[in-house]
C-alpha cells in the first residue's frame, strides 16, 4: 500500500485512512469496511437461522414495523419467496403471533397483522439483539456510539436516495457484478 490505495484485500490499510486522504481512497476504505461488514452480518444471520425463531424475527419485525400487510407484500419486503412466507405465516398464525383477516380492499384477499403476543415476540428478539449490540459498542466512548449511529445513518439515507435516482438495474445489459460490489 505505498500509494497510500486501500485494496478490497487490505482491511488492515483503513486504519491508515484520514480526514486528509483522498476521497478515492476513502471510498475504496469504505468498500472494503462495508463487504466486511456484510459477511460479518451475513454470518450473524446464519446463527440466527439456525435458531428456530429467526423465521418469526424477520416477518414478526415487517408487521410490527410496516403494518398489516397482504403475504405477496409481506414476501417482497422481506426479500423471500411467497411459499416460504406463506408457510411462516401459517405457523405464526397456528402460534398465536400473527392473525389474518379481510382485505377490506379486496376482500378475496387477507391481511396479515401482528397479535398481541406477536408483538410482545418481537420486543423479545429486538431486546436480544439490543443486547448482543450493547456488549460490542460497551468499550466504546459515549462520543463514539453517537457517531457511529448518525453516520450510519446518514450513509443508509444517501444509499437510500441514491437507490431512487439510479437507473433500473433491470435495464442493466447483464454486466456481471464483481465480488464485494455494492448494487443498490
Amino acid at each position: 500500500m505505498s500509494n497510500g490505495t486501500v485494496h478490497a484485500c487490505e482491511s488492515a490499510g483503513i486504519a491508515e485512512i484520514t480526514a486528509e486522504s483522498r476521497l478515492d481512497e476513502v471510498a475504496a476504505g469504505l468498500g472494503t469496511e462495508i463487504v466486511r461488514f456484510t459477511r460479518l452480518i451475513a454470518a450473524w444471520k446464519q446463527r440466527a437461522k439456525n435458531d428456530a425463531g429467526a423465521a418469526d424475527r424477520v416477518l414478526l419485525a415487517r408487521l410490527v414495523c410496516g403494518g398489516d400487510q397482504r403475504a405477496t407484500d409481506l414476501a417482497a419486503d422481506a426479500f423471500l419467496d411467497l411459499s416460504t412466507v406463506s408457510r411462516q405465516v401459517s405457523s405464526l398464525v397456528e402460534r398465536g403471533l400473527v392473525a389474518r383477516r379481510p382485505d377490506p380492499e379486496d376482500r378475496r384477499g387477507s391481511l396479515l397483522t401482528a397479535t398481541e403476543s406477536g408483538r410482545a415476540r418481537f420486543e423479545q428478539y429486538r431486546r436480544q439483539r439490543d443486547a448482543e449490540l450493547a456488549a460490542i459498542l460497551e468499550p466504546w466512548s459515549p462520543q463514539d456510539r453517537a457517531d457511529l449511529i448518525r453516520l450510519m445513518g446518514r450513509l443508509n439515507e444517501d444509499m437510500a436516495e441514491r437507490q431512487h435516482t439510479r437507473p433500473d438495474p433491470a435495464e442493466d445489459q447483464g454486466a456481471d457484478v464483481e465480488q464485494g460490489e455494492i448494487r443498490t
